[in-house]
């Protein structure tokens, strides 16, 4: 069954590999994006598998140098892996100010454990994906080292075109499985799920003995591929992918390394993943803005571009740019919009960084310089396409926001599509210094033009 659909399983991973390969690129580890300010620790999302009945590596977690130490000894394990818990990638060659160079060291030692664990909690640890002067790190990962044999890899995920949960795998595992699908398409293997029956025994072998699984193993694999399809469902998850899902000299059968996004509408039924949310080390802008279902995104310019969607949102950045403007950040108004949230994004985008009554979240900034420069902003663009949106919402968000905050920068605003009408008459009826655009090249020039006057 599974060479001719190896055509679409290509294409499926090939749309897999869009949505993912942001993050998987940068976390070398199990982690879980249902979305964008949803952020769990590696040792979080490890425990959620675990729980779960999936093998993945024992381990422990410490905040300090002794319970490491009594971590590593717990263990007793041939070889150790230390691991700093940060939500950044790159940690393996990544430098503390303590002086020590890299964020995952292997050892045989439990009081080398301890040295190497001195020196990363409290410390500051810099990659290539965190901010110049790092994140501090809190805990650490305490974990056995395992050699693997044999890599494979193996997906389970939502497929609208078979309308519902399909597994794909390769024997070929930790490498970039997107290159397998367009080199070699036959190694491939695709088998849909019925949600209603579930994953039925002779799929699991079979996807097992697809893998390359061979005496034991096979058993051992396909209880495995079971034991994720069930946490795939019980965690309302929309894709589950273990590259690699590889095997032990020991004759082991580990989730070596998983990502897993969630469905982040079922929020309500998944209270307890969603409260392991770590926000410590989010801009407490972004923070502020997860607050009103905004998502804020800090730029280096001096132009605030507020928006709606995310593709408009960089369009908009874009179009600042060619016209010689540079971006503050682009801030997603998404598509339910209410007039509050209007306020509250006016609010994020003219935040002073001198008036800490005004904004409780400021008085973070002096903990995080670079966050200065993304409020300094001397004006605002606003670009809004009013299919879902009602531009009249966006028009009497806009002139409360305005008479309320006294809004001090050059305002350039771009309305199209559902009750336009409706809105320009609101804003021109304000009274206030509002400049109207045209179309977006209109916008972006003049947005420009406002801040060249200064």
């Amino acid at each position: 069954m599974a060479a001719p659909l190896a055509g679409q399983a290509g294409a499926v991973l090939r749309d897999l590999a869009l949505r993912s390969a942001r993050l998987r690129a940068g976390f070398p580890a199990v982690q879980l994006t249902p979305r964008r300010w949803l952020n769990l620790q590696e040792y979080q999302s490890k425990k959620i598998m675990a729980d779960h009945g999936v093998t993945v590596q024992r381990f422990f977690v410490a905040d300090s140098a002794n319970d490491a130490l009594e971590a590593a000894q717990r263990l007793k394990a041939k070889e150790i892996v230390l691991k700093a818990q940060i939500l950044a990638g790159g940690r393996g060659k990544g430098i503390f100010n303590s002086g020590l160079k890299g964020g995952v060291h292997l050892t045989k030692d439990p009081k080398t454990v301890e040295q190497l664990a001195k020196q990363m909690i409290g410390y500051n640890l810099s990659t290539k994906q965190t901010p110049k002067d790092g994140v501090t790190v809190k805990k650490v990962m305490v974990a056995e080292a395992l050699d693997i044999s044999r890599e494979t890899y193996f997906a389970i995920l939502m497929d609208r075109a078979c309308n519902g949960p399909v597994m794909v795998g390769s024997p070929q595992g930790g490498v970039d499985i997107e290159e397998v699908a367009v080199t070699s398409p036959e190694l491939i293997f695709k088998e849909e799920i019925d949600i209603f029956e579930g994953i039925k025994d002779h799929q699991a072998l079979q996807m097992a003995n697809n893998l390359g699984f061979q005496g034991p193993l096979q058993q051992q694999a396909a209880d495995q591929i079971k034991k994720l399809y069930n946490l795939f469902l019980k965690i309302d998850a929309t894709q589950v992918e273990v590259n690699p899902f590889g095997e032990t000299p020991e004759g082991q059968v580990v989730c070596f390394d998983a990502k897993i996004n969630f469905d982040d509408n079922a929020e309500f039924r998944q209270k307890e993943i969603f409260a392991m949310d770590d926000k410590s080390e989010n801009e407490p802008i972004e923070n502020e803005a997860a607050k009103y279902d905004l998502k804020y995104i800090g730029l280096d310019g001096n132009i605030a571009c507020f928006v709606n969607g995310a593709g408009l949102a960089m369009a908009t950045c874009d179009i600042i740019s060619l016209n010689g403007g540079k971006p503050a950040n682009f801030l997603d108004l998404g598509g339910g919009v209410k007039e509050a949230q209007v306020y509250q994004a006016f609010k994020l985008l003219t935040a002073d960084p001198k008036s800490p009554a005004k904004n409780h979240f400021i008085f973070e900034i002096k903990y995080k310089p670079s966050l200065w420069k993304a409020l300094k902003v001397e004006a605002i663009l606003v670009n809004i396409f009013g299919g879902i949106v009602n531009c009249a919402i966006i028009a009497n968000g806009i002139t409360k926001a305005c008479q309320e905050l006294e809004l001090k920068v050059p305002l350039v605003v771009r309305l199209e599509g559902t009750n336009v009408q409706e809105a320009q008459r609101i804003l021109s009826e304000s009274g206030l210094p509002i400049t109207s655009a045209n179309d977006l090249e209109d916008a972006a020039k003049k947005a420009v033009a406002s801040v060249a006057k200064k």
